[in-house]
């Protein structure tokens, strides 16, 4: 015990190097770098063998992963989905860049940083197990998916089917398209959580008609959590000659999956969620051989057709916040994809364990390894959720976010890597108090 936490305090600390350590970016950036895979390779050396499912529970490891972040414990921070904090070392790194960036930005962010986007390029490629010729790195999810959404040809009276649990922005993208262009847009709905992993790739097959054109869907949607069969909607897709689109923006770095699970032309993905990378990053993967058939958001030449990075042409940018995504993949590989997906369904297992089966607690996501993750769900009958929401907040500073949907509402519970046993225990126990004695009057 005490030499693994040796090692990876070591690890950690590695967020307060020196300037020094990179004070000529061109060298010093490695240095830093290889710093950083020394010291994480002797700690997972020290964890090495350990099922993952055990390790979940080892307070003393993720004690020290905790302590990686500069967060508030005055509040217990169970809003993950949306974005989340980055740890001490990825936020170093961007403070560094953008000093640096800012001592002469048309040679140090240009010439010196700029080109940098494309180990971090190579670095995400081979994470996602693909060619780094496939992979543009963007803004965010929203913007990866608009691409495609808004750059694939699209013919009035085409169909695009989606289900009515798809992000908002994805489904607005959509309906603009029909309003400009006639396309025509269909939502399926499914029940919350849904029978089985089956039963949505059906729902998908039986309501393709004559017109349909694309697929699009979530790997794991944003509303409760579903993970969905993207590998078996795929093959539906290649089936019916259709495309398939996957919005991963809260599936890369959150469980373990490669490109090889998934088989599909596009995916969009953010990394300033489960990959703790600086906001305003996220990623779009797209096959080779079809970038040429996908125009981009911004206007790029002619010659850049076949080029991935035609989607990345939108003018001006910081390049230390795609440059510090090198910091959060480290951090991330030092935990491991297969011990953070244990640990956070222990987290969330802990909570749901307690209040299901009370009576009026409704859980609309499943505890099956394979349909959720860290994302999830539950609402109480006869309380209204912005209430409890806010209960939970003016009360016990516990912050989640209302999921208010047409067919289901719920609080939406998320925690992360960085939240501790007794986080989860203190919302647990203010959750009991709302289920046995109602909510307090104003």
């Amino acid at each position: 015990m005490l030499d693994r936490r040796r090692f990876l305090t070591r690890a950690l600390a590695a967020a307060a190097a020196p300037a020094a350590l990179w004070a000529r970016p061109a060298a010093g950036m490695a240095s830093l770098t290889d710093a950083w895979e020394r010291t994480l390779d002797g700690a997972n050396r020290h964890v090495a063998g350990r099922n993952p499912a055990e390790l979940a529970a080892d307070e003393e490891y993720w004690a020290e992963i905790q302590r990686a972040f500069a967060i508030d414990r005055s509040m217990v921070n169970l809003n993950n989905g949306g974005v989340c904090p980055s740890p001490r070392v990825v936020q170093d790194a961007l403070r560094r860049y953008l000093e640096f960036s800012n001592e002469a930005p048309a040679y140090t962010m240009w010439k010196i940083l700029e080109p940098a986007i494309e180990s971090v390029r190579e670095r995400l490629a081979g994470s996602f197990g693909v060619d780094p010729e496939e992979i543009a790195i963007t803004r965010n999810a929203s913007e990866a998916l608009e691409i495609v959404q808004l750059g694939l040809p699209l013919a009035p009276g085409d169909e695009v089917l989606t289900t009515n649990q798809d992000y908002g922005r994805m489904l607005t993208t959509w309906d603009q398209r029909a309003r400009r262009e006639g396309i025509v847009v269909r939502k399926i709905s499914f029940p919350v959580p849904p029978p089985s992993m089956g039963d949505l790739v059906r729902r998908f097959e039986e309501a393709i008609g004559p017109r349909t054109r694309v697929l699009h869907f979530c790997h794991i949607t944003n509303l409760t959590g579903q993970i969905f069969p993207v590998g078996d909607l795929v093959a539906v897709a290649e089936r019916h000659g259709l495309e398939a689109i996957v919005d991963g923006a809260h599936a890369y770095a959150h469980f373990p999956f490669t490109h090889a699970d998934l088989g599909c032309d596009f995916y969009g993905t953010s990394l300033h969620k489960w990959l703790l990378a600086p906001i305003g990053t996220g990623f779009l993967h797209v096959r080779k051989e079809r970038i040429p058939d996908v125009w981009p958001l911004m206007a790029a030449s002619e010659e850049q057709s076949a080029d991935i990075r035609k989607f990345e042409e939108i003018g001006t940018h910081p390049a230390a916040n795609h440059n510090a995504i090198a910091e959060a993949l480290t951090f991330h590989e030092a935990i491991g994809a297969e011990r953070k997906a244990a640990r956070l369904r222990y987290l969330r297992d802990r909570w749901m364990e307690r209040v299901e089966g009370m009576p009026g607690v409704r859980l609309y996501t499943s505890r099956e390894p394979a349909m959720a993750c860290a994302i999830s769900t539950v609402g109480v009958d006869g309380i209204e959720t912005p209430a409890l929401a806010d209960h939970l907040w003016s009360r016990h500073r516990i912050f989640v976010t209302s999921i208010l949907h047409d067919d289901f509402n719920g609080i939406r519970v998320t925690p992360n890597v960085y939240t501790t046993l007794e986080e989860i225990d203190r919302f647990a126990r203010a959750l009991e108090a709302v289920v046995e004695k109602g909510l307090p009057e104003a």
